[in-house]
């Protein structure tokens, strides 16, 4: 019983992108193809601890959804001309090859993360209809009611069906910023798990990061050339590694300057460093990098240090002057400062991080890495009022309890 519950959920993970995207090529509708999925896995979960997992496990749920996307179809009654429904009924297409299947995907992906659709939207309709999350575990993840993410998800496939949105892949000059769109929404997936905002939930969310990563290992497989699909994995994996040493057994925000090195997984770590390297003999050889290879740079050198101190901070610096080039946004600027702070002192990082106070008055973050360069310089009256700003911002249990720690220990 055990061993088909497994084969279930594996089964689950592997097959249940194709299963939706195989159904929405044939019936043109996102509605009917998660329908038709969610019952055919739950026939699943009924008939194979009796009668066994199936052969082919991925044919017979794709089998089943198609008879249950027909039966919704003529229960519904939506389809006025018989002959349609007749060919449906008795639709003898022979199976794709793999190839085709896995551009199934890629087309659903791709649909998902419509521009035209919020990015919120984007988000819930990727995880629900590429990542098989339940509408309950992705509201839970982004802390609204069930009903409310149910709202979400059925408006996004409203749009896609009233705005005639179209079930392909961009053509070729639309598909870099298409493809950016789509990295966005799985960076965002991945950045809520790393650092989940919500004060009723668990400070790292290792269920998002792990579909977050699942995803763009999809991607990748698919778009195996470009590279900032590699960066992103690269970075999510290097992101990853130290997932375990990032709180503290009472639930504390450890921060990279005292995490046990020795705990980061190095698995991940060789696996990202690969990717790295990847894109850097790309680039040597005239590829330009993007955003996500940048800040996988920036992680392999952190990863590459044995301690804190070994940390090539010269490097670290040298990388975010090139990120800041093509992202001048004041959370890359503020992140270059902290990186200063170790290269030049606190004096030069903490000038640096003011002038973003017009951009960033709302954002944590700055408010506590102004307190600990406040602190660091001596200036406790002041970094105590940062750490206050900055704990009054901060969504993270595990990252308040920090700054609480650090603001009580000032004299």
């Amino acid at each position: 019983m055990v061993d088909v519950e497994e084969a279930i959920t594996r089964v689950h993970h592997e097959e249940w992108a194709r299963v939706v995207a195989a159904l929405t090529r044939r019936f043109g509708d996102l509605d009917i193809a998660e329908e038709a999925t969610a019952e055919a896995f739950a026939t699943a979960v009924e008939r194979w601890p009796a009668d066994g997992v199936p052969p082919n496990p991925g044919a017979w749920l794709t089998t089943t959804a198609n008879r249950k996307a027909i039966d919704r179809i003529r229960r519904e009654n939506k389809r006025d001309d018989k002959h349609k429904e007749a060919r449906l009924v008795y639709d003898d297409d022979p199976p794709g090859p793999l190839g085709v299947i896995d551009d199934e995907r890629l087309r659903l992906i791709f649909t998902c993360c419509h521009p035209a659709l919020a990015m919120e939207a984007r988000v819930a309709l990727t995880l629900r209809m590429v990542g098989g999350l339940t509408v309950p575990e992705i509201a839970r993840a982004f802390l609204v009611t069930e009903s409310a993410m149910g709202q979400r998800i059925t408006r996004a496939k409203a749009k896609i069906k009233a705005a005639r949105i179209p079930y392909r892949v961009p053509s070729a000059e639309d598909l870099p910023a298409r493809v950016s769109g789509v990295l966005a929404v799985l960076f965002l997936v991945f950045n809520e798990g790393y650092l989940a905002t919500g004060p009723d939930t668990d400070p790292v969310r290792h269920d998002l990061t792990a579909e977050a990563i699942r995803l763009t290992r999809l991607i990748r497989a698919l778009m195996p050339e470009d590279g900032e699909v590699v960066g992103l994995l690269a970075l999510m994996l290097l992101t990853e590694s130290r997932r375990t040493a990032r709180v503290s057994a009472s639930g504390e925000l450890v921060p990279l300057d005292e995490q046990d090195r020795g705990a980061w997984d190095a698995a991940l770590i060789a696996e990202g460093h690969r990717l790295v390297r990847e894109r850097l003999a790309a680039a040597a050889a005239g590829a330009v990098p993007g955003r996500y290879q940048i800040l996988a740079a920036i992680n392999a050198v952190h990863t590459s240090a044995r301690d804190i101190r070994d940390t090539d901070w010269s490097q670290v610096v040298a990388l975010y002057d090139q990120l800041v080039r093509l992202d001048p946004s004041p959370i890359i600027a503020l992140n270059r400062a902290i990186a200063v702070a170790e290269l030049d002192g606190p004096e030069v990082a903490l000038a640096a991080v003011d002038r973003l106070e017009d951009e960033l008055a709302g954002y944590h973050a700055y408010h506590a890495t102004r307190a600990d360069l406040l602190r660091r310089l001596g200036r406790g009256q002041q970094s105590r009022a940062a750490y206050d700003n900055a704990i009054e911002l901060a969504g993270n249990t595990a990252e308040t309890a920090y700054l609480t720690r650090r603001r009580d220990q000032l004299g």
